[in-house]
């Protein structure tokens, strides 16, 4: 997954259980990968430039998320079986 211009691309991603996603800032903007409402899976620092964060879809699922610096930065994972 990129970061970048604001965006998360591709704005979904559908992969298989156990894939481990890594999302990777080429913004000059710091940014987050936070689960939208509250108890998803994902949390991440904020991130600096060319900073990553990876996390290992363990179940099927849709995952929301978004940039808590920039809450207009939504997307999200959908893992199948």
């Amino acid at each position: 997954m990129t970061i970048k211009n604001f965006t998360f691309a591709p704005a979904t991603l559908k992969v298989k259980v156990g894939t481990t996603v890594t999302w990777t800032n080429q913004d000059t903007d710091a940014h987050t990968v936070t689960s939208t409402g509250s108890g998803g899976p994902l949390h991440s620092a904020a991130l600096n430039t060319h900073a990553t964060f990876s996390y290992t879809f363990t179940k099927p699922g849709t995952y929301a998320y978004l940039c808590t610096i920039h809450p207009f930065m939504t997307a999200t994972v959908e893992v199948t079986r």
